[in-house]
């Protein structure tokens, strides 16, 4: 995942190659890179899955702050509130109303959610664009501001330090050094980013979203004293589904994460064993008369999602 990323980027800031066509062929290289490092390096590693040895899990989360995001807010958003609180409303980020999406039947609908199962797709594209320019200094204020950042025993001060000074790192090499190195105009460096991104981000997008947000999914609801009616594990199980299974250069692509199911129960294991473990979760949860949900293909699980998308933009039918 790294020489996909890195290979192309030293052969354009190299000055090697200089046509616009291969320039962009690089830039979709880097993008598959850079979804791929999303995908499987970073996510096992900052889940703790990546290594037996801490420090190593944590250096290597540390390559989500390389490709321009932050490790502790992405910890703080997946590995607690998604993974805790999956699909619930207002605790699940994930599926928090975005302006012009509506991913729960709970968020408040409006007129413009009728057309959405159109524009979303135009929309998951800038993903990781608002992640590096927005949402990681709003996220950390708020971390700091509900009490989260403090509940994890995370320094803030350092945390602010860490994200700074990466953000700063990887503006230098992804837009600086390119600038100073190569004959590529200040827009022709920034349209290249945007392309990056915008493709990285729209595949994290259609890998991630068919996971809970598919038609067949439950959305829970925790009762007046904030307590959800089933268990962890069982919630999990009624929130997440699989898809595309079968396909081992799809698995190995996405880290896994079309296991989204065994992720969901055994975050801390590696992606390399959930093709192994699918059977024995699969009979467990039937055995217990507990559902075990998959969509056969990657594009089954999306024609799904995008059903979803459908039906919660229609207007609740009220009594």
């Amino acid at each position: 995942m790294f020489l996909l990323y890195f290979v192309p980027y030293v052969l354009i800031v190299s000055g090697i190659i200089t046509m616009p066509l291969i320039l962009l062929r690089m830039v979709i290289i880097m993008s598959l890179g850079l979804a791929g490092i999303g995908l499987s390096v970073m996510h096992d590693a900052n889940h703790g899955a990546y290594s037996k040895r801490k420090w190593i899990n944590t250096f290597v989360g540390y390559s989500l702050n390389l490709v321009g995001a932050n490790s502790f807010n992405w910890k703080m958003q997946h590995n607690v509130l998604h993974h805790t609180y999956t699909n619930v409303q207002d605790e699940d980020e994930d599926v928090v109303s975005r302006g012009i999406l509506r991913l729960t039947p709970h968020t408040q609908w409006k007129f413009i959610y009728k057309f959405q199962h159109i524009y979303a797709w135009f929309l998951y594209g800038l993903m990781t664009l608002t992640w590096m320019f927005s949402k990681d200094f709003a996220r950390l204020i708020k971390y700091h501001k509900n009490g989260l950042a403090k509940k994890h025993r995370a320094n803030i001060t350092k945390e602010w330090i860490i994200l700074l000074a990466t953000k700063l790192i990887y503006v230098g090499y992804i837009f600086v050094i390119p600038l100073a190195f190569t004959s590529l105009a200040w827009w022709q460096i920034a349209i290249g980013i945007v392309i990056m991104h915008y493709i990285a981000g729209f595949m994290l997008a259609i890998i991630f979203q068919p996971a809970h947000v598919i038609d067949g999914t439950e959305f829970p609801l925790p009762d007046d004293q904030r307590v959800l009616k089933n268990n962890w594990a069982v919630h999990q199980l009624l929130t997440t589904t699989n898809f595309g299974n079968k396909s081992k250069w799809f698995s190995w692509y996405v880290g896994g994460l079309n296991f989204q199911i065994e992720h969901h129960l055994f975050p801390n294991v590696c992606h390399v064993h959930y093709r192994k473990i699918a059977s024995i979760v699969k009979n467990t949860a039937h055995e217990y008369g507990l559902p075990y949900k998959s969509a056969t293909t990657f594009f089954e699980a999306l024609r799904g999602h995008a059903r979803l998308l459908k039906q919660l933009g229609l207007k609740p039918v009220t009594a």
